[in-house]
This record gives structure tokens, sequence and C-alpha cells, in this order.
């Protein structure tokens, strides 16, 4: 984790280069420094973070990037995850791991104001939008 811990600047990165995801520190980093959230407002924001970055580890390549900066106006704190597989989509409700997976898009989807999906020329990113209010 990179990013000064006093304030939430504009836009956090972290690259995630390790072989496992690293939930447990994300979430702590992230606690630190959104400190000044509401806590559910937080819980939300810990939740989507941990399901991008959970799909970004099981159903996509390297390289991986986790992102997230406050919106414009400061209504809202979005949550991006690139990573290097353009070709694999996410869809809600389904996963290729198992009839018991594929609910932690339906869970973003209900947490967050919007989500979506951007492609780029070597992979995509998977985004959310968790109301601050």
């Amino acid at each position: 984790m990179t990013q000064s811990e006093n304030a939430l600047a504009d836009r956090l990165t972290v690259d995630l280069t390790t072989p496992v995801p690293p939930l447990a520190q994300i979430r702590q980093w992230l606690t630190t420094v959104l400190a000044d959230l509401a806590e559910d407002v937080l819980q939300d924001l810990l939740l989507v973070c941990t399901e991008l970055v959970s799909n970004a580890y099981d159903h996509a390549c390297a390289p991986r990037r986790l992102r997230v900066h406050r919106s414009h106006n400061r209504q809202s704190l979005r949550v991006e995850v690139d990573d290097g597989s353009p070709d694999r989509l996410p869809v809600a409700g389904s996963s290729r791991l198992g009839t018991f997976r594929g609910r932690g898009l339906i869970m973003v989807d209900n947490l967050s104001r919007r989500w979506g999906t951007r492609l780029c020329a070597d992979g995509k990113t998977v985004w959310a939008e968790v109301p601050l209010a």
C-alpha cells in the first residue's frame, strides 16, 4: 500500500502483485485511510473492494491494480480494479467456478449506485460507484 494514510487523496492506487489476493491488508488499509466515512458506507465499500479484487484473481490474469477515488462532486467513491483479461467479462449471478459461486457481483450491484466494465487494449477495468450518503 503506497498512499499516505493521513487522508484520502483524489486517487489511491494499489498494485496487486501477490499470488493470492491481499484482501485482509486491503481492508485494513482502506479502514485506516477512509476513517472519516460513516461505518455503514465503509462496510459497503470494503465489501465492494473485496468482491472486485477477488473476481480479478479468480477470473482474470495479471497485471492487476486497485484504485479508489472520490467523485468530483464528492457524493460517491469509485472502486476500479484492472486486470489483464479483456476476453473474460463479468456476469452477475454466474461463475465458471461452480454453481455455488457468482453472487459477488449481485452484492456489488445492490451496494453500489452503478457498476460496469471498461475495455482497454491490454485488459479491462471493472468498476463500481459506492454512494457516500
